[in-house]
């Protein structure tokens, strides 16, 4: 058997090596876990008239848990509630497919506070320095 080939892509991987390297891992999750792929999910903030998608949340499934890979209110929105009703949303969509709870990961300079304020827990951290942001990794157990 000959030895693989190592590349080095120091800089913007294609979206190609990117999905190569996941269907790897996940295939390999699988066979470990017999869990399959359950689909992704998400909850859009559109704007009124042109209906574009402006922010939101997508979501995915973490091996019983959901995580929240992305949450953006546009900040013309901000204040109004809309962050809580797209936590709400991701909330009963993981209820409804028996997921455990929610995680997700936020810097010190986004939401950690919001995220507390709807029952989340702070459970691990990377602390910041120089060149670095602290980042914060919440979950809410059902």
């Amino acid at each position: 058997m000959q030895s693989p080939i190592i590349e080095t892509v120091p800089d913007n991987p294609s979206d190609e090596d990117r999905h190569a390297v996941y269907q790897v891992l996940k295939a390999y999750n699988t066979a470990q876990t017999g869990n399959g792929d359950r689909p992704d999910f998400a909850v859009l903030v559109r704007h009124p008239e042109t209906r574009a998608v402006e922010g939101g949340l997508y979501g995915e499934e973490s091996f019983g848990w959901a995580f929240i890979r992305y949450l953006v209110v546009p900040e013309a929105y901000r204040g109004q509630g809309i962050g809580s009703r797209l936590m709400a949303e991701a909330e009963k969509i993981s209820r409804d497919r028996g997921y455990v709870g929610i995680w997700l990961d936020t810097y010190e300079f986004q939401a950690r506070p919001f995220y507390e304020k709807l029952g989340y827990h702070v459970f691990g951290e990377l602390e910041g320095g120089d060149g670095a942001h602290g980042q914060f990794f919440l979950k809410k157990r059902f």
